[in-house]
């Protein structure tokens, strides 16, 4: 950890090479944030609980082609390299790893890593074929060059938090997954690197979605209270119904009720629903996600 008063110097590497130099520089717990870059205060507030958590800390930025669809926005996703290392920075990173797809991906590999369909066919998996297995593979790539000791993932992307704690715990990777919670805006509006892509109209309307799920919550909190069995499918019914009322334009991906431990659906809200919703306003693609119980 930086001693306290002192200025923090990050140190850029490119290569896998650099990277493997620069972590044998490192003594004791050393956290892991990996990152497509256009940080956010979500990404500063992952870098700096691992800031908290270990001794040093690597960052890496990355945009990984292999989790983009054919017709996705790998092309057009923001890169904000300076700005970026000066958040890494400002964060407490001691580390920043910076490749390009040649360094990661120096040839096609002939082994690649699958995620079972009970945990990426459903929620963004079903919208977006081939994403997770894409995700598993960097991630695979990245533990191994980064050889961390603790790694740290948003709630916000809690599918994906799903897998990299199955991915850890299937392939014995000696590292402790640290959830963190998702970071809003004042109006609610979960952070997402995709959000710079909404007008001033669409993101006017965007924190309906977020409001729409405390809804949701504060109906199956009264339910329970009440004492009485609540479907699911009704609440998502009347979800939905809520979120096109408050957003007729909205493109609904999904927005379903699921256990939060395994994904799967549950004929009843129960203590470990979690409520998930992905929107499309005008293209740009929003995901959120909230227990129904809790938090």
């Amino acid at each position: 950890m930086e001693t306290e008063g002192k200025e923090n110097v990050v140190h850029i590497v490119r290569t896998t090479t650099e990277l493997r130099r620069a972590r044998e520089t490192l003594v004791g717990r050393v956290g892991f944030v990996p990152t497509m870059g256009a940080l956010h205060r979500g990404h500063r507030r992952l870098i700096e609980e691992s800031a908290k958590a270990t001794d040093a800390t690597i960052v890496s930025i990355f945009v990984n082609p292999r989790q983009f669809g054919p017709h996705e926005d790998f092309e057009k996703y923001p890169r904000t390299e300076e700005e970026d290392l000066a958040l890494c920075e400002a964060a407490g990173a001691a580390v920043v790893f910076l490749p390009s797809v040649p360094v990661m991906y120096p040839e096609e590999p002939l082994v690649k890593v699958m995620v079972d369909a009970r945990l990426s066919g459903v929620l963004c998996g079903a919208h977006r074929p081939g994403h997770f297995d894409g995700v598993a593979q960097v991630v695979v790539i990245l533990f191994n060059l980064v050889q961390p000791t603790h790694a740290f993932f948003g709630e916000k992307d809690y599918q994906q938090l799903l897998i990299i704690k199955r991915l850890v715990a299937d392939l014995a990777f000696p590292i402790e997954i640290v959830p963190v919670r998702t970071v809003r805006e004042p109006d609610g509006l979960a952070l997402s690197s995709r959000n710079r892509y909404l007008s001033p109209e669409e993101r006017a309307k965007a924190p309906a979605i977020y409001r729409v799920m405390c809804q949701c919550r504060e109906r199956a909190e009264q339910v329970r209270f009440d004492r009485i069995a609540l479907p699911v499918e009704k609440l998502e019914e009347e979800g939905r119904a809520i979120l096109l009322k408050e957003i007729p334009d909205a493109e609904i991906d999904y927005f379903e009720i699921r256990h939060a431990d395994t994904l799967e659906r549950t004929t009843f809200v129960m203590n470990r629903s979690r409520l998930f919703v992905a929107v499309r306003l005008a293209g740009t693609r929003l995901i959120d996600n909230l227990p129904l119980f809790g938090e």
